[in-house]
């Protein structure tokens, strides 16, 4: 079996888990503690915090350890909302955004605030000029993700940040940026950002926690209370084994990114090049996308009648995120770049690891083009 679908979840480096290990048989005990052993696990969620603000460029004290990305996203958009009512209740997004993101917008508006949903163009990317448009006075809170987890669409959120503090200097910025560290170069501070999410095992961490970053000088009303945990803003027990991991996942996928980089990108592009050759596909990503991010649909047909079609070809790929795959409706994302149905509901997503190679990319082909004949339909027949 290949494996494809590392934008879901990647295969943690073995590094990683021999820290996991190490830190849960030596550094069990609950780092809040005001004995010795306590101690020493505060320390390590310490050391980690500040591998963490080094990658990222930013100090240590503006890294704040959740779950993962999903209560990143909600700490980030809730908490901002929450805390800054004083300053307006209206939040701008995207139509294209990650379900944690989106559905907290939701959320907030069915309690009261004002959402603008901006839409993509065909190509699934966001017009700067659109969503500055849309910035009010009483604009608390801007969120739109780097990399589209489903079709790999990198947004201009450099030039977005730089609109976005011109139009109303104290609207904040929220990044989603779990499908773009690692891929591509750059720092919140760079681009503007006030708060910028993160999950460790899209980059081969461990699963269980997330980053999130907060400019300093920025409060976020807490969602969870009952300690003082992690500054306050994020009460619970830290996961210290996990907390450790990430850290070693986020160094290790930052020191490798151009190799990474340079490994895949000549892959998807032949994938993409494959693919628009075969009639019966459609290709939904754009050339200039993420490079480890691959999206087509076989309209009319069900994504998930392809992907298992796929799997028994020993290919194991994905419809569209994880958090979205068990829902049969088309992809919200397809539907707002103007596709039709049918497209929207046979879509596949091909993710790229570092393991891939090119005979792999062969072998996808050779299952894609088998997948196709023995799925398609008999002449004048439904799909």
């Amino acid at each position: 079996m290949l494996y494809w679908d590392y934008a879901a979840a990647a295969p943690p480096y073995d590094e990683v888990l021999q820290t996991m290990e190490q830190i849960m048989k030596l550094h069990y005990a609950n780092p809040s503690s005001l004995h010795r052993a306590g101690t020493e696990a505060g320390k390590l969620i310490s050391r980690a915090r500040e591998v963490c603000a080094t990658v990222l460029s930013v100090r240590p004290d503006e890294i704040f350890f959740t779950s993962g990305a999903t209560e990143s996203n909600n700490l980030a958009i809730k908490g901002a909302a929450l805390q800054y009512t004083g300053r307006g209740r209206h939040i701008i997004t995207t139509e294209i955004e990650h379900p944690s993101v989106y559905e907290s917008c939701l959320q907030l508006q069915k309690m009261g605030w004002e959402v603008t949903f901006i839409p993509p163009d065909p190509t699934g990317v966001i017009d700067p000029v659109l969503l500055g448009e849309a910035i009010r006075r009483d604009t608390v809170l801007v969120s739109v993700m780097h990399v589209n987890n489903e079709i790999g669409t990198v947004q201009p959120i450099q030039e977005i940040g730089r609109i976005i503090k011109h139009k109303n200097h104290r609207t904040l910025f929220h990044v989603d940026g779990v499908q773009g560290f690692g891929t591509i170069a750059g720092s919140p501070r760079e681009w503007g950002v006030d708060l910028y999410s993160l999950s460790p095992h899209k980059i081969r961490g461990p699963r269980g926690v997330g980053i999130l970053y907060v400019r300093q000088g920025i409060t976020l009303f807490p969602l969870l209370t009952g300690g003082a945990h992690e500054g306050g803003v994020r009460a619970g027990t830290e996961n210290v084994a996990a907390i450790v991991a990430s850290a070693k996942a986020l160094r290790m996928c930052n020191e490798r990114r151009e190799k990474l980089v340079d490994r895949i990108l000549p892959l998807r592009e032949r994938l993409l090049q494959f693919l628009r050759s075969v009639p019966e596909l459609t290709v939904n990503s754009s050339d200039m996308g993420a490079p480890h991010i691959v999206h087509f649909s076989y309209p009319g047909m069900k994504g998930e009648v392809m992907a298992r079609k796929l799997e028994e070809l020993g290919m194991i790929v994905s419809t569209r995120s994880a958090c979205s795959s068990k829902h049969s409706e088309p992809s919200r994302v397809l539907l707002a770049m103007g596709k039709n149905t049918a497209t929207a509901e046979g879509g596949i997503r091909i993710s790229l690891g570092d393991s891939h190679t090119l005979e792999d990319i062969e072998a996808l082909e050779q299952a894609i083009l088998k997948a196709v004949k023995d799925l398609k339909p008999a002449e004048g027949g439904m799909k």
